[in-house]
């Protein structure tokens, strides 16, 4: 289904379907085939020395603070922001696919104690690429500028080492200033 346009939510595989409307368009990201511009490549410089970690698809309270502050910051009033963390659980654990959270970590300032948490990722791996089901990070952290879009980029990143030919970004819609970063990873296919 993802393939064809469709994406997840828990246990459930979905696709707007709107009455004389489709500007919801689900995007991927051909892998081997992205160029960074000049600035994806400072972002991914700035942000190089991230602890990146493939978690099991399990929800922590690390997590869902970090979340909580994202949307605070990103998306207050949307449908996401009265989430609680059993919500956050269910959005995470509950996956009928092959799902995990990749965490992005500060270095460790004593090689053993974990970094602090400034990024995650749940995603779900396919036969044929990564799909970012719901990204989020540190809103407030100015020395991480475009952890976003770093996040983006390493996730195509793994997807070329494990050659996997696509990273489905999720729907797009052309003319919405909110989703017009995607349109910065090209080459990008629409799925219709």
């Amino acid at each position: 289904l993802g393939r064809i346009g469709f994406r997840r939510s828990q246990t459930v595989a979905y696709r707007p379907s709107c009455l004389d409307c489709s500007a919801c368009v689900s995007v991927r990201v051909v892998a081997d085939e992205f160029r960074p511009s000049s600035a994806q490549r400072r972002t991914w410089r700035r942000n190089a020395d991230l602890q990146v970690s493939t978690c099991r698809a399990w929800s922590t309270a690390e997590q869902f603070e970090l979340l909580q502050r994202y949307l605070g910051a990103r998306h207050p009033g949307g449908g996401m922001a009265t989430m609680d963390e059993t919500d956050f659980a269910d959005m995470v654990e509950h996956t009928p696919v092959t799902s995990f959270i990749i965490e992005y970590r500060e270095p460790s300032v004593d090689g053993v104690t974990p970094g602090r948490l400034v990024g995650a990722c749940l995603t779900d791996k396919h036969n044929d690429g990564l799909s970012m089901i719901y990204s989020f990070y540190d809103p407030d952290h100015a020395a991480r500028q475009g952890l976003g879009n770093f996040i983006i980029m390493d996730h195509i990143r793994q997807a070329e080492e494990q050659g996997l030919p696509f990273v489905y970004l999720g729907y797009w819609v052309e003319g919405s200033a909110r989703m017009q970063y995607k349109v910065r990873y090209r080459p990008m296919e629409r799925l219709t």
